[in-house]
């Protein structure tokens, strides 16, 4: 109803605008005298006639009273004419009532939204209550937090903070939460994990150190847990262990539905892993080209679109990884947004396993990404760059731009 208000009056404002002008043409009053000017005028032509055929005056007598006669004849017909000049335009406005209004109706129903007005209000509301479940997700998670710090061996008020921490990507705290249901029940391999998840989480999500030590203790307590086995080929392969990260998700498989899609994408990487080890081999008994140094001479820049969603402090990562094979940063720098632009070189002195480099892999895809948290891992929201390198090269040269976003 508020939207055909304010349309209403919009046309009836450009109407008013429109018409007013022509009503309020006032029609000039009738003239008596114009009339009587107008006969008398023609009485005195008719008698200037007869007395010029009388021969009671000369011509030019009567060429000179026919001019006097016609000026003031004149004078008094302009007068008329513009009296019914001021009743003519009227109609206009008649017109303009009707076809206004209908042309203004036919184009918007043609190239409006009706539903406009009511869409955004929608959306406000519905972004005022994700504000407003978000205000009340922080309020409970805080008052959680408050209640176990009095009663700190409540195991499922930990394990509770932990999880909620983690939906609220504070990593960090969900580490510290789960640390404490593991100080609970350090035989549960369900709070094992999740703290070995939480702590990778909160470092880049790098599994060495801690997390591995806790995968291993996991797959003491449950040899065939599945998620255990995942966790500790991840940690395997970012070791470096390809070999043994074959044997562990080999064996994952096997305890696997056949028919899921984790199964798919499982099979996807044990394939990845055995191409990798026979080209390892290969590399061994021929001349490699492999152990020539790679230098990549990357320059990176932020599309004009998404520099006013940034902060000159966020982190930028620059790294390589393969197109085909781990997701792994072979080579990674780190920089600021206010770096932008900037060129980076990366090489195979920065490998992170003398196994990974750079020169390793016949194809290649570099990265540049935008991070708010300052994770390693890619989050929904950051934004990203990328360019593959389908044939790498001793030293080549690329540039990458910033511009989409990380679903």
């Amino acid at each position: 109803m508020m939207f055909w208000a304010v349309v209403t009056t919009l046309i009836t404002v450009a109407l008013l605008i429109l018409i007013l002008p022509l009503v309020r043409k006032k029609e000039l009053p009738d003239s008596d005298v114009e009339q009587r000017n107008i006969q008398i005028a023609r009485e005195k032509l008719a008698e200037l006639k007869r007395q010029l055929q009388a021969g009671e005056v000369t011509r030019q007598q009567y060429d000179e009273q026919f001019v006097e006669l016609e000026l003031a004849l004149k004078n008094d017909l302009d007068a008329v004419e513009k009296r019914q000049a001021a009743t003519q335009g009227r109609w206009v406005a008649f017109v303009l009532l009707l076809f206004v209004p209908l042309l203004s109706l036919s184009l918007y129903a043609a190239l409006g939204d009706p539903d406009a007005i009511a869409k955004q209000a929608e959306q406000q509301q519905m972004m005022q209550k994700q504000q407003q479940e978000q205000a009340n997700i922080e309020r409970m998670v805080n008052s959680l937090a408050q209640r176990l710090q009095k009663n700190p061996d409540d195991f499922d008020g930990w394990m509770m903070l932990g999880r909620s921490f983690l939906y609220m990507k504070r990593y960090q705290a969900a580490s510290e939460a789960f640390a404490q249901a593991y100080r609970l029940q350090p035989e549960n391999v369900a709070v094992v994990l999740q703290y070995a998840d939480a702590l990778a989480a909160a470092h880049d999500g790098t599994l060495s150190g801690k997390p591995t030590q806790l995968i291993k203790q996991a797959l003491r307590l449950q040899p065939d847990n599945q998620t255990a086995l995942w966790m500790s080929g991840l940690a395997s392969v970012e070791a470096g262990q390809l070999r043994q990260a074959l044997g562990t998700w080999q064996k994952l498989a096997a305890l696997t539905d056949k028919k899921s899609p984790s199964y798919a994408k499982l099979s996807a990487l044990i394939q990845a892993l055995q191409q990798k080890l026979a080209e390892n081999n290969a590399s061994k008994s021929a001349s490699p080209t492999s152990t020539a140094g790679v230098t990549i001479q990357v320059q990176v820049d932020l599309s004009n679109t998404f520099k006013n969603r940034v902060n000159p402090d966020d982190t930028v990562f620059i790294y390589a990884r393969a197109l085909h094979g781990p997701k792994m940063p072979l080579a990674i720098v780190r920089k600021q947004v206010k770096d932008l632009p900037v060129a980076v070189d990366l090489n195979d002195s920065m490998a992170m396993m003398p196994t990974m480099k750079l020169s390793t892999f016949k194809q290649l895809e570099v990265v540049a990404r935008v991070s708010k948290s300052g994770n390693a891992m890619a989050r929904p929201g950051d934004l990203i760059g990328k360019q593959d390198l389908n044939k790498v090269q001793t030293t080549q040269s690329l540039r990458v731009i910033i511009d989409k976003v990380v679903k």
